[in-house]
């Protein structure tokens, strides 16, 4: 549904020092609500890894400002907001939170849960505080409610449709008996829930404070405009692109139960200040749970496209008016009931990659080569042995961004889509019966180029406690991250297991069972390169090889330098590099 327009307001917002005001405050405010869910959330997938988002709405549901969290998670908003209104209609009153994570009826996979409060002024509705957290558990088959091999949304854990937590102020009893039954960790589980109302109450008091001091005529009308800023300053940007299609095809290595490629198919259509965004020739929704809802798949768009415009365009609902988003239904981006989607952001992630590749033929210098392919999620649970008390580890490791037209990838970092952060060792070991033997960058993981893709991480995991089941979610084995205008693709990503001395090698995606000593290790995928890898700077492949980032041996085969005794012969290596120059030229 594209977000509706502003309609005239009988008050004039014409003052541009209160419309800088207001947007500031409003960005202040959502920035408040995401420390205070970090300071007061119980789960480390939370508090630590920050896989979390907040957002204030005006009374249309239309998105006024975004905190800088999983901006993954926001751009769905609006659908579930669409579910809410409908469903609720005039049954909404001060003191009612409304929360939901059923990916059929607005939601996005179920440990995703949505909490909404309604914020009531002068006896009307004004605008709603929303809250996003990934919970550590909600049920299921597996522990942590993750596993790509889920074959049908039934398997995957509790569904909670839309349901009133609170209604006029009062918990609803039943309601959170029903959750702390079906979930595995439910102190953490509430906790986290509480965390979520108490930032819900934040972003209504301060809303409520503007609005006291502003007047609900006078916020409306600057609501308006700051939609109209937004829409107006993307379609400049996109006014300012060639009229065309632009096509792009990315792939996912399998779904866990098969190994055929998935292809991403992306069309993406400029007429004059709109911008339309076709995924026709994806690949059919899968028997495996990386299904994306169509809200997903919206979100990651809007997201990518938004990369694209400068700083300072506002990130409220007027973005998403110049954008529209269709994917065939019963596809991978848009699947039918009851498909398993509780692995989905592998496939948002590539949503992600695929627009990015588009994208690059209209602005290259705003895109950047394809990064490690989205964090890779590594989940162990179990029970302790003796006194059965359960544990669930989600841990998700963020890794590298591929080249950019002025500068390498950079490393041990969020993917764009998210905001999120890998979870500290000391955290991690302190609170699971887990050993980390490994953390680091891996070496020669980067994809080549005149700007280098960012290293890969690895990080291994040995199981201390009796026994576990362990989830694997990864990506990008079989088709490495690509690299733009002459780069190289990134290292592919690799898993392995260890019983004693024995390691193998695992698929990209699994689920297994595991026992004490086994270690797990997870190679991360490296960023793709960006630019022809013979026009980077002497230097900085001198640089790259003293901070062990490229091993010598790389160096000479990816960018033609020529090494003396450790050291780049300048002179040599500018020789074998012209010849290195023609030989394309000639095959070209």
């Amino acid at each position: 549904m594209t977000p509706p327009a502003s309609t005239p307001s009988p008050v004039a917002a014409d003052d541009p020092i209160t419309f800088a005001v207001l947007k500031s405050g409003l960005d202040t405010i959502v920035d408040d609500m995401a420390y205070a869910v970090m300071r007061t959330a119980r789960s480390p997938i939370v508090r630590d890894v920050l896989d979390y988002s907040a957002t204030l709405c005006d009374r249309h549901g239309r998105i006024l400002s975004q905190a800088k969290t999983v901006a993954l998670h926001l751009g769905a908003v609006p659908d579930a907001m669409e579910v809410i209104r409908a469903r609720f209609a005039d049954d909404l009153a001060p003191g009612d939170v409304v929360i939901l994570n059923d990916p059929y009826q607005g939601g996005m996979h179920l440990p995703d849960i949505f909490m909404f409060k309604p914020i009531f002024a002068d006896g009307a509705l004004f605008g709603y505080s929303v809250v996003i957290a990934h919970h550590c558990d909600v049920g299921g088959r597996v522990p942590g409610s993750n596993a790509s091999d889920s074959t049908e949304i039934y398997q995957e854990g509790l569904r909670i449709p839309p349901m009133k937590l609170y209604e006029r102020g009062v918990p609803n009893a039943t309601l959170l008996a029903l959750i702390r039954a079906n979930v595995r960790l439910p102190d953490l589980v509430i906790g986290d829930l509480d965390a979520q109302y108490a930032t819900c109450n934040i972003g209504e008091r301060e809303l409520l404070r503007l609005h006291a001091r502003h007047g609900g005529a006078v916020l409306d009308a600057y609501f308006d405009r700051l939609m109209d800023y937004g829409e107006a300053l993307t379609r400049k940007a996109i006014a300012g692109w060639p009229d065309g299609t632009y096509r792009f095809t990315d792939y996912i290595d399998g779904d866990g139960f098969s190994t055929e490629p998935l292809p991403i198919v992306c069309a993406l259509t400029v007429a004059g200040d709109h911008l339309h965004v076709d995924f026709t020739g994806s690949a059919p929704q899968t028997r495996g749970a990386i299904n994306a809802t169509f809200s997903f798949t919206k979100s990651a768009t809007y997201l990518t496209v938004r990369c694209a415009l400068d700083h300072d365009v506002p990130n409220n609902a007027g973005v998403y008016r110049c954008i529209t988003v269709t994917a065939p239904e019963g596809s991978i981006l848009n699947p039918l009931p009851p498909a398993p989607v509780a692995a989905r952001a592998l496939t948002g992630y590539r949503v992600v990659d695929t627009v990015m590749g588009a994208l690059a033929q209209i602005a290259p210098t705003k895109m950047m080569a394809a990064g490690e392919g989205g964090n890779t999620v590594v989940a162990i649970g179990g029970y302790d042995k003796e006194t059965r008390a359960p544990f669930v580890l989600v841990d998700m490791i963020n890794g590298a961004w591929g080249g950019r037209h002025d500068a390498d990838g950079i490393e041990g970092i969020t993917n764009p889509s998210q905001n999120m952060s890998n979870l500290p060792v000391e955290t991690l070991e302190q609170r699971y019966p887990l050993r980390v033997e490994a953390y680091g960058f891996r070496p020669d993981s980067g994809g080549p180029g005149e700007y280098r893709g960012g290293l890969g991480l690895t990080r291994s995991y040995r199981l201390l406690a009796g026994e576990a089941v362990l989830q694997l979610r990864a990506d990008r084995h079989d088709h490495p991250p690509y690299g733009l205008f002459g780069g190289r693709p990134g290292a592919p990503s690799r898993n392995f297991i260890a019983d004693g001395d024995d390691e193998r090698p695992l698929p990209a995606k699994v689920t297994r069972d595991i026992h004490a000593g086994t270690l797990i290790r997870h190679d991360q995928a490296g960023g793709g390169g960006y630019g022809d890898p013979l026009e980077r700077a002497i230097e900085a492949i001198a640089r790259d090889i003293a901070d062990g980032k490229v091993s010598p041996a790389a160096a000479e085969a990816a960018y033609g330098i020529v090494l003396r005794d450790g050291v780049i012969d300048a002179e040599a290596s500018a020789g074998r590099r012209q010849q290195r120059r023609q030989q394309q030229g000639t095959r070209s």
